[in-house]
């Protein structure tokens, strides 16, 4: 099995915070882990922007990726039930009750109880945080498995996590991912397949040139000739690759504009209706119902969950 360095942009469809500042990123912490007790500290001892957090979620828990901008120390993180952490780029000093370690790459599995992560400027880390009940069959002592076979699990999810459908699907993925990681450490091993997808060179010239190219209008004839394909092919190739077709990928990829300004926004009237508008949804309702089938939420939504860790609430929405 291979596994290869992923930037935390293949989970831009969730992205959470941005350029947050160090009380936004430790009150987010502390609500997704559900841990009152977390600490962040900026290592410089500067008042600055801490970095971005893009969040996926289901029932049976949360996986996170921390991307900070300057060294950042997280303390007391108290926790009940077992992690597992990838780290995609930078360096990692994780602390435990019973061990220290470096980490500029890989994957491990930490213990329920005391955590300290020092993570230097730069890092990208992705944390998997199950929920109790999912944890039920880890009654008994978890075995020691492989840094790699961890590494692999969640780099497939993160690719995957590219072409997630809608929210039913991204919280189906969240869940399967768990239940592997879980079965990895009750059992030794998995019964999935974990060799990464490897995209068809057309689809993945097609993908790069919707994700690169935010002011292109989609033609199918033009996207499949620039691909290298006929239009047929390169809609079977999409749909058989990425289970989207190619306008419901770039339609995807609209709405993930759409929402990293509404998560960016700071003003006090946010314009929806505007930031919709720049990306060609000229109808408001239908704007709405497409975002919240993909993201689980409305667009107020988003901007609330930013206010709501600061105490704040959102101003009047403009129609």
């Amino acid at each position: 099995m291979s596994c290869e360095i992923l930037s935390p942009m293949e989970l831009d469809g969730f992205l959470r915070l941005n350029r947050a500042s160090l009380a936004e990123f430790q009150a987010a912490l502390q609500r997704l882990a559900a841990l009152p007790s977390i600490r962040c500290r900026l290592s410089d001892g500067r008042e600055a922007a801490a970095g971005a957090l893009y969040v996926v979620s289901s029932d049976a828990g949360t996986v996170i990726c921390l991307a900070v901008e300057r060294a950042l120390r997280i303390t007391d993180w108290n926790s009940p039930v077992p992690l597992w952490l990838r780290v995609l780029a930078g360096q990692v000093h994780i602390g435990e009750s019973s061990a220290e370690r470096d980490m500029q790459s890989g994957a491990c599995h930490t213990d329920p109880g005391s955590l300290t992560l020092h993570l230097a400027a730069g890092t990208r880390l992705v944390m998997v945080i199950p929920s109790e009940g999912a944890l039920t069959a880890l009654g008994q002592a978890p075995r020691s498995v492989s840094g790699s076979t961890i590494c692999c699990l969640i780099d497939r999810f993160i690719l995957q996590a590219r072409f997630f459908l809608d929210s039913e699907q991204t919280e189906a993925g969240t869940r399967q991912l768990i239940s592997r990681l879980v079965e990895l450490e009750t059992t030794g091993q998995v019964r999935a397949d974990l060799e990464l997808p490897v995209l068809d060179r057309r689809v993945k010239r097609a993908i790069d040139r919707i994700r690169s190219e935010p002011d292109w209008q989609f033609d199918l004839p033009e996207l499949a000739s620039y691909a290298g394909a006929s239009e047929r092919n390169l809609y079977y190739l999409m749909k058989r690759e990425t289970g989207m077709t190619p306008y419901r990928f770039y339609q995807r990829c609209k709405l993930v504009r759409v929402r990293r300004r509404l998560v960016d926004c700071t003003c006090e009237v946010p314009h929806i209706s505007h930031y919709a508008a720049d990306e060609g949804f000229s109808h408001l309702g239908r704007f709405a119902a497409l975002y919240r089938e993909h993201f689980g939420e409305l667009p107020s939504e988003t901007i609330q969950w930013r206010r709501s860790l600061l105490g704040k609430e959102v101003g009047r929405q403009a129609s």
